[in-house]
């Protein structure tokens, strides 16, 4: 998630305060979105102008949006607050303990538990009854991350998944066809093998220890699981978990197609690719604005569906919009998310940059910004991705990854025993969460 927290930062800033629009408004008209029972409950309430804040870390993205609803809400003032990510939480934690919470605001995977199960954030459930929001209109697999114990916090704002980004420059020289959706291990393997050249410094893959842009989806390509569905158990410890691993380690230690642990650590993957010095890596959605940014790379770039292991496998993440339950303004900011979660504004969000929306159908505006990549893939993956692991404390275990599963990556540790060591500690971390 780093590299996707870092583009986003370049576009927030301190404070951005956008004011409403529009008149009196002793009327209110309804987005074309909303079903026709909306304009009444926008008008009732409405009738006096009110204030709602909304919280997140790169909210330049969504200035058009929060203009548009305010076309249509004049008496509905949104007031957004944006914080650097490092801070965000750190902050909005301070405020839940105080009651302070924006009335509405982004929420992520692995914060999410945390703040739905201890009351935090409202429930959702009856008016996405009442209103007859259709969330089939998202990947199920984001409505079911913003979901616990069959209520509904949060609406899907937009997501990412993770592709085989290749150079098309280096493929070119050696004659190797470019990665479609056929590739399996196997043939990924061969051709990194063939694309090493050791004497030009370059690599053909590069596997780092990093979860969410590696080792989660060669787990689920292995057929395993990070934890289980009632985010109770982990499976770090079972057959396939240690499968999805080793086929990174092995890539490492036994086929020499990539840099180690130590030389990624000193130079992340992104910045080998973009300098020409890395044929393929994994990386999101998110990567397609950073490498569109590289004059030297933007033209020689490209990307493919992630290969399969046993089966298809990619792991999804997204924001939700969620409300606080502190709120004053739960109606108004009802109103709010409601739009947020629209066709419409995927789409004014969209052409702003920054993430693929969740609202299907709409992503195509995102595709647009990146016309010289085969950037359907990543939307194409969303029909079978399987939601970013997260349990009440995430961070907990997530610390657990990097200290224990170095020691695989550096070859001081076999990886099963590596494994079996992270899977008996998160699941002591995962039975403290009761």
């Amino acid at each position: 998630m780093s590299k996707k927290v870092a583009i986003l930062s370049m576009l927030a800033s301190t404070m951005v305060v956008v004011s409403a629009c529009g008149g009196s408004g002793s009327s209110t008209s309804t987005s074309s979105t909303m079903p026709s029972g909306d304009a009444k409950a926008a008008t009732a309430s409405t009738k006096e102008k009110v204030t709602i804040t909304y919280g997140g870390w790169g909210l330049d993205t969504m200035t058009d949006v929060i203009k548009d609803f305010n076309a249509t809400h004049p008496n509905i003032e949104v007031k957004a607050e944006n914080t650097p990510y490092k801070q965000y939480f750190t902050k909005l934690e301070t405020a839940a303990q105080g009651g302070t919470m924006p009335d509405v605001l982004w929420m992520n995977g692995p914060n999410f538990i945390k703040y739905a199960d201890n009351g935090m954030l409202k429930d959702l459930s009856d008016n996405i009854k009442k209103d007859q929001l259709d969330l089939k209109n998202y990947p199920s697999s984001l409505v079911s991350l913003y979901s616990l114990n069959g209520k509904y916090y949060g609406i899907p704002k937009d997501y990412d998944t993770i592709g085989l980004w290749y150079n098309k420059k280096l493929f070119d020289a050696k004659g190797v066809p470019y990665p479609d959706a056929t590739w399996d291990w196997n043939k990924l393997t061969e051709a990194a093998k063939k694309l090493t050249d050791p004497a030009k410094g370059i690599y053909g893959f590069a596997a780092p220890l990093m979860n969410q842009e590696d080792f989660y989806n060669t787990i689920l390509q292995a057929g395993g699981n990070i934890i289980s569905d009632d985010h109770k158990k982990s499976g770090y410890d079972q057959p396939e978990a240690i499968e999805g691993l080793k086929f990174l380690t092995d890539l490492i230690q036994v086929h020499k197609v990539s840099p180690t642990l130590a030389q990624m650590t000193e130079t992340a993957p992104s910045d080998m690719f973009t300098s020409g010095k890395l044929a393929m890596y994994f990386d999101g959605s998110w990567a397609a604005f950073t490498i569109n940014q590289n004059a030297d790379m933007k033209n020689y770039a490209d990307v493919a569906p992630l290969p399969k292991g046993k089966k298809q496998g990619v792991v999804i993440h997204g924001l939700g919009n969620v409300i606080s339950s502190k709120t004053k303004h739960p109606q108004e900011a009802w109103e709010f998310v409601k739009f947020l979660g629209s066709k419409q504004a995927a789409e004014i969000a969209a052409k702003q940059g920054g993430a693929i929306p969740a609202f299907k159908g709409s992503e195509s505006a995102w595709l647009a910004a990146f016309p010289q990549y085969h950037a359907q893939a990543f939307i194409d993956m969303a029909s079978y991705a399987t939601p970013y692991p997260v349990s009440k404390n995430t961070s907990v275990w997530n610390t657990y990854e990097t200290d224990i599963l170095k020691n695989a990556w550096t070859g001081d540790k076999p990886v099963a025993d590596a494994a079996k060591e992270l899977g008996a500690k998160m699941n002591q971390a995962l039975a403290a969460e009761k």
